[in-house]
């Protein structure tokens, strides 16, 4: 029902910013949950953060909090990954996914079993 694209991603040193996108299908992109997660190699995929279906309420796992900021503009069908102060930790395939949400909820869905995902963009930091 939805189809996603990522772009942005490449190679930065630490201490350097992206700005990551990704692109929905659909008119209904307001209905979903929006979230990034990311997989660097050898290890499980992990939860980055989340948005609500308004943009009114974002999650974040711990490790960056405060250097990336997720937001989505309904009308345009986008979402972004603002990261700041990167890290070579932060180095892995970044996807965004969306998760179907009948109903707004206060809390955005950080959990990794959304329903589509993106083909994933790279993001390299240097130190």
């Amino acid at each position: 029902q939805v189809q996603l694209i990522e772009s942005g991603g490449g190679l930065v040193q630490a201490g350097g910013s992206l700005r990551l996108s990704c692109a929905a299908s659909g008119r209904t992109f307001s209905r979903y949950d929006m979230g990034w997660l990311r997989q660097a190699p050898g290890k499980e995929r992990e939860f980055v953060g989340c948005i609500t279906r308004s943009g009114g309420s974002t999650l974040y796992v711990d490790s960056v909090k405060g250097r990336f900021t997720i937001s989505r503009d309904n009308v345009k069908n986008t979402v972004n990954l603002q990261m700041d102060s990167l890290k070579p930790e932060d180095t892995a395939v970044y996807l965004c996914a969306a998760v179907l949400r009948p109903l707004a909820s206060n809390y955005c869905y950080s959990r990794r079993d959304y329903d589509y995902w993106g083909q994933g963009t790279q993001v390299t930091v240097s130190s």
